[in-house]
């Protein structure tokens, strides 16, 4: 490595050839950014934390677009709002 920036060609294709060479279902590379922000914001990571780490201009972007309801997200609310309500 010479401390320069990747080339984006480079990364992708080193991603495609290492997801081949896994025998894994093909993604695109993009899509681990969706991933990684969801398994963040599930795992408690505040929001803004979240959106810098992206490099987003807002967290509206990060909310709006990368942010998907998952299960474990729906089930942690409803746990949540339980305990709320018995005072827990």
């Amino acid at each position: 490595m010479t401390g320069e920036p990747l080339h984006p060609d480079n990364v992708s294709n080193t991603f495609d050839r290492l997801v081949k060479s896994a025998e894994v279902r093909r993604i695109r590379l993009h899509d681990l950014r969706h991933s990684a922000a969801t398994v963040m914001l599930e795992q408690g990571v505040p929001l803004k934390v979240v959106t810098e780490r992206l490099g987003h201009s807002s967290t509206r972007v990060t909310s709006d677009l990368y942010q998907h309801v998952g299960e474990t997200m729906q089930d942690d609310a409803a746990a949540k709002l339980g305990a709320a309500f018995l005072g827990q």
